[in-house]
């Protein structure tokens, strides 16, 4: 069983917490997931089965988008509604335009620190684990993007907005900087992630949904099988000799390509320059992927399903 699954995840699971639930439900442990979702947050979460799990370098740089509401007044330690305050609250609120201005203040590249409780690393240790033992630890900042940044609904102290953003981007971060420019502290209160990459929430299903396919044999209604992953780049179709010289992971000569379909639309020109290629086999099981070989008529595979 190789594909990708949507999970709507639902608010307190964490990410693994999804991903233990799917092996349990396939008898399956090759599964992982591609871009952690916080307990608090729901949405999203792209699951990864068999050898697609290899495919994760492919899918984390993929853009997100959110739908969430911060609550304006007082931050957190953890930048979040689950944390403690560490602000005195604050009933001075900013009117609708100065918080829009405010707002369009982190559209761009920005550098962007990681909340105390995450995981990115500070000497091979998890930040949540520095925080847990009360040390105070520099993490450096990041630099991400933010393309979008709207408000959606105010009623103070609630704000509604939506975010598109690149990967690596904390919304979390995102609030807390925000209510520390405004003045009045902010901390996130809820989150629901809509889209990764060209993923969407509408085509997500429940664990219970998925459980209720599996146990009925329903594979296609909840996998996205593996030949059917990474659709915008194009697809090289080899030689049974190809196929076999692969299976080396050294390069080989383009001549064994047979066809090289192209991931635009039908006029787009079909090219051996095309910086990745997924390889297919003659019977059409996706076997690896592969970059042409600079200044050579070859290609280089480096990641074999």
């Amino acid at each position: 069983m190789d594909g990708l699954i949507l999970v709507d995840k639902p608010p307190g699971a964490t990410s693994h917490d999804v991903v233990d639930r799917i092996r349990r439900i396939l008898d399956q442990q090759r599964v992982g997931h591609f871009g952690t979702l916080d307990p608090l947050a729901t949405g999203l979460l792209l699951v990864a089965v068999g050898s697609a799990t290899r495919l994760f370098p492919c899918y984390s740089q993929h853009d997100k988008v959110y739908s969430g509401e911060m609550r304006l007044g007082f931050s957190t330690d953890t930048y979040d509604a689950q944390g403690k305050p560490t602000s005195e609250e604050s009933a001075c609120f900013p009117d609708r335009g100065i918080l829009v201005e405010a707002m369009k203040k982190f559209v761009g590249p920005l550098d962007q620190v990681p909340p105390p409780y995450s995981a990115k690393k500070v000497e091979g240790k998890p930040l949540y684990k520095w925080a847990r033992a009360k040390k105070a630890v520099r993490p450096r900042a990041c630099r991400v993007i933010v393309y979008t940044f709207d408000l959606k609904g105010y009623s103070p102290p609630h704000v509604g907005f939506d975010v598109h953003c690149a990967s690596g981007t904390y919304v979390r971060s995102l609030v807390h900087d925000l209510g520390q420019a405004l003045g009045c502290g902010a901390h996130l209160a809820g989150l629901r992630r809509l889209a990764v990459g060209g993923y969407g929430l509408r085509e997500a299903l429940s664990l219970g949904e998925i459980e209720k396919l599996a146990g009925e044999g329903n594979r296609e209604g909840f996998l996205l099988p593996l030949e059917l992953l990474l659709p915008d780049t194009p697809k090289a179709v080899l030689s049974e000799p190809g196929c076999r010289r692969l299976q080396k992971g050294i390069p080989f000569p383009a001549e064994l390509v047979l066809r090289i379909i192209p991931s635009g639309p039908p006029s787009a020109p079909a090219s051996e320059c095309s910086p990745v290629l997924r390889l297919f086999s003659l019977e059409g099981r996706f076997l690896a992927l592969a970059r042409p070989v600079e200044g050579k008529k070859a290609f280089l595979p480096f990641l074999i399903l």
